[in-house]
């Protein structure tokens, strides 16, 4: 989408008839193309000027901000390498539909020989616009319907309402998103939403009602997140044949919480990468800012990946999590942690490993899950270089436990309830990366350490997400 465009600021001689001759006695030099690169890459330059074409509603506070760097460029490559830079900043902000770029000498009375012109040629979005897409969460799709507000008040501002309609998830919401001139990654966004969800490995129905403010800004080499959330949760049982123990959990609640989420994210995909490493750490305290739910929840994803020889790829993954209650009142089925499925530890169904009563599972407290990965081109490698590249055969090994601790024993005794009735499973199958939205994993899975009111997916087992163990 759009290009830079620059023009030579000492165009060579031309002869001929139509430019004129330089005469039967001058002397040709024949320039060779890398001088004349050298020469462009070192002459001094000054930008003098940057004009923008095309702005309507935009603000000229937030361009400034994104296009300061460009007046910093001394020579010619500098100046393209930042007029780049500068484009891409602001198709970041989501406000334009097309961006070019056309660099040129300065022309004018104040023009100095060195000087030069940056003109933005911009396409700004209308002012409202829709979507239709599909989506594909973890083992589920869904059907998203949206509109949107762009550049609402010419800052970036953005309104959005969004409807989606799923395999076990309805929801609708809107939502009012704000960035920090200059600075893209520090944003402030509020959201109020609706949320109707069906769990029937719990049994169990839930709809969330709710609103919440959060603040995205980065530290170093880490995004930061810190959110305040409302809900009015109201859980009901998905069928007459719910256990007992999730009819008491049925009924209305309100948590009110505090939540911080760090990530540090070196891959090269979000999808299937072949190097890099992630960190997720999240923790909430609900309970202090009002309601009726109080709990501390810790939760934290690794990843690690490294490229082998023959365009193989290893990673490793670690998964794990706590939720203390705070005061009498025990944690809820709904703040739980869920263990088992495609697309954690593989072989078992769907949030299938742990507590649970007459056949509903009622998740845990603490959990752990690991996998060590291997994946590797098809053999042979049909379709090398084209489609063939979406897809990797897919060796595995998981484990995992999930569980309620005891927390007046010390650590020592819930690392040993931890570490006992380990989970675990292998088995090879094939990937498909779709683009950088989802993942397939269609697996032989081979479940070990069964445990009493576990089900597993003995064989053949299919996996649809974005986030996998």
């Amino acid at each position: 989408m759009g290009a830079v465009h620059a023009r030579s600021l000492e165009p060579l001689p031309a002869s001929g008839p139509d430019f004129g001759g330089l005469g039967e006695e001058a002397e040709f030099v024949e320039v060779e193309p890398e001088a004349k690169q050298e020469i462009l890459e070192n002459k001094d330059v000054v930008v003098q000027h940057v004009h923008f074409d095309g702005l309507g509603r935009t603000k000229d506070d937030i361009i400034i901000c994104e296009i300061g760097e460009v007046f910093k460029a001394k020579n010619l490559i500098e100046v393209m390498r930042k007029s780049h830079e500068a484009r891409e900043k602001l198709l970041r902000l989501g406000i334009f539909r097309q961006v070019d770029v056309l660099i040129d000498t300065c022309q004018g009375d104040d023009a100095l020989p060195n000087g030069l012109d940056v003109t933005f040629e911009v396409t700004e979005l209308r002012r409202l616009t829709g979507s239709y897409n599909t989506m594909v969460g973890n083992n589920e799709g869904s059907m998203v319907l949206g509109l949107k507000l762009p550049n609402l008040l010419g800052r970036a501002e953005k309104v959005t309402f969004q409807f989606s309609y799923g395999t076990k998830e309805t929801s609708y919401g809107l939502s009012f998103f704000k960035p920090r001139p200059g600075n893209f990654e520090r944003n402030f966004s509020v959201n109020i939403y609706k949320v109707t969800g069906q769990f029937p490995w719990s049994s169990l129905r839930e709809t969330d009602r709710g609103v919440s403010a959060e603040y995205s800004f980065p530290v170093w080499r880490t995004s930061h997140t810190v959110k305040w959330e409302g809900v009015w949760r109201e859980l009901g049982c998905l069928s007459r044949t719910a256990s007992f123990a999730v009819r008491k959990e049925s009924g209305h609640s309100l948590k009110s919480s505090l939540s911080h989420a760090m990530v540090i994210d070196s891959r090269n995909s979000s999808i299937l990468p072949k190097r890099g490493a992630l960190l997720k750490v999240n923790q909430e305290l609900a309970g202090y800012t009002g309601g009726d739910v109080s709990f501390l929840k810790e939760d934290f994803e690794l990843q690690l990946n490294k490229q082998l020889v023959l365009d193989s790829v290893v990673s490793v993954s670690l998964w794990g999590g706590m939720l203390v209650p705070i005061g009498d009142k025990p944690s809820s089925i709904a703040d739980r942690f869920y263990l088992g499925g495609p697309t954690s530890v593989r072989g078992f169904s769907m949030h299938s490993i742990g507590p649970q009563s007459e056949g509903d599972y009622l998740g845990g407290e603490a959990y752990w899950a690991g996998g060590l990965h291997l994946y590797t081109p098809l053999p042979f490698r049909p379709g090398q270089g084209g489609f063939g590249e979406l897809f990797r055969t897919h060796f595995f090994l998981n484990a995992g436990n999930l569980c309620n601790l005891n927390y007046g024993e010390g650590p020592r005794a819930h690392i040993r309830k931890l570490a006992e009735c380990i989970r675990w499973s292998y088995g090879a199958g094939i990937v498909l990366r779709l683009g950088n939205i989802a993942r397939l994993e269609l697996n032989y899975c081979i479940p070990m350490g069964v445990q009493q009111g576990d089900r597993i997916c003995d064989g053949v087992q299919f996996g649809a997400g974005i986030r996998f163990l």
